[in-house]
């Protein structure tokens, strides 16, 4: 690292802090302004909504926008330094371009590495804040957030194994009991097994499920069998916990939580998993964005043209535009399709990998 590197890089440093301070600054007062009757409501203090509500949310935008701040951050000083020949005398005085490329990747890689820590491990746990806020003071007023299936409500129908299914109407989270339960074993596409129960309830000494006025119905090669239970303990493969319709679980479970949620679910023959497996590749597809949209905006940048640094800008944005539409598009086909989720979260990566070395055999060196 010679001087000129810590020139560039405290440059780059300082410029993506104040575009990350700048257009936070900016979120905060849109989102308090949406959320100002939301607040009244809760009947929060100043400290209050900063604690419950801003330390989650605040994190969220950040690595909303994590690589748009870096891509503006590096078009804005890069620009500055085209208009004030700055790149063209470092270049005339011997430095090959790719040696000027050095402190952008450096910041590149560093930011990258920062928010890929952030995005398995921080990010999930601030998230647990603005959910919880969102759920308990925003989405209870929400028609469409809490619409029930039918006649029944917080009802439940899960495949906890290969053979084993289990329904569970209106299960209660505070007294971890239901009033009704089945569950059926089936082999070679017969059911084997039947239980029903009236009520179940969650014992916490034992740590199995307890189930009041339970009817079991064996079927094999020798008949039916039925056996009635005024009480039966079940040790089945199911927690109180995992009883939840949380909409925002992929963004609060850390990258080792979601990917052992995703893989029990996987051998449970859970469907609709989708959305979590992009989530979950997404938080290594992101870092890696940020990296490739520093070299995309430093080659543009670095070319002096007419217009200055509106010009650099204008173009950056509409590529950040493309960007963000083309990976919006890749996780809609992943999640509503059969598009694979690997490929969905990196696809935007791989066509503006192509964008970004074709700016660079085009860039003036």
């Amino acid at each position: 690292m010679q001087k000129i590197d810590w020139y560039i890089l405290k440059k780059f440093l300082v410029t993506f802090i104040f575009c990350m301070l700048l257009f936070t600054a900016i979120a905060v007062a849109v989102d308090s302004s949406e959320k100002t009757d939301d607040f009244v409501k809760a009947n929060f203090s100043t400290s209050e909504i900063i604690n419950k509500y801003y330390l989650g949310f605040v994190p969220f935008i950040w690595s909303l926008l994590f690589p748009l701040f870096v891509f503006i951050a590096v078009i804005f000083f890069t620009s500055r330094m085209a208009t004030r020949s700055e790149i063209i005398a470092i270049l005339a005085s011997g430095t090959s371009y790719n040696r000027f490329l050095r402190p952008y990747i450096i910041g590149g890689i560093l930011l990258a590495a920062i928010l890929w820590v952030g995005s398995r491990y921080w990010i999930p746990k601030a998230n647990i804040i603005r959910s919880n806020f969102q759920t308990n003071y925003i989405d209870k007023g929400d028609p469409t957030k809490n619409r029930s299936f039918g006649t029944c409500v917080r009802c439940y129908y899960l495949r906890i194994d290969t053979n084993t299914f289990v329904g569970i109407r209106d299960y209660d989270t505070a007294s971890k009991s239901a009033r009704g339960f089945f569950m059926e074993k089936i082999k070679d596409n017969k059911v084997v097994y039947n239980l029903r129960a009236e009520t179940m309830q969650w014992d916490a000494t034992i740590k199995k499920w307890k189930f009041f006025r339970v009817a079991e119905r064996f079927v094999d090669s020798i008949g039916e069998r039925m056996k009635n239970h005024d009480t039966l303990v079940i040790n089945l493969i199911l927690r109180p916990d995992e009883l939840r319709k949380d909409e925002y679980l992929k963004d609060k479970l850390t990258t080792p939580e979601l990917a052992r949620y995703i893989e029990r679910e996987e051998i449970r023959g859970t469907e609709g998993l989708n959305a979590l497996k992009v989530e979950r590749y997404r938080r290594t597809a992101t870092p890696a964005a940020v990296l490739l949209l520093t070299m995309i905006g430093v080659v543009i940048a670095s070319r002096r043209t007419r217009g200055g640094s509106g010009m650099h800008l204008a173009l950056g944005i509409i590529i950040a535009a493309l960007f963000i539409m083309s990976d919006r598009f890749s996780t809609v086909f992943a999640i509503k399709g059969n598009f694979p989720p690997m490929l969905a979260a990196w696809l935007p990566n791989i066509v503006f990998a192509g964008v970004a070395w074709w700016l660079y055999r085009r860039t003036p060196k």
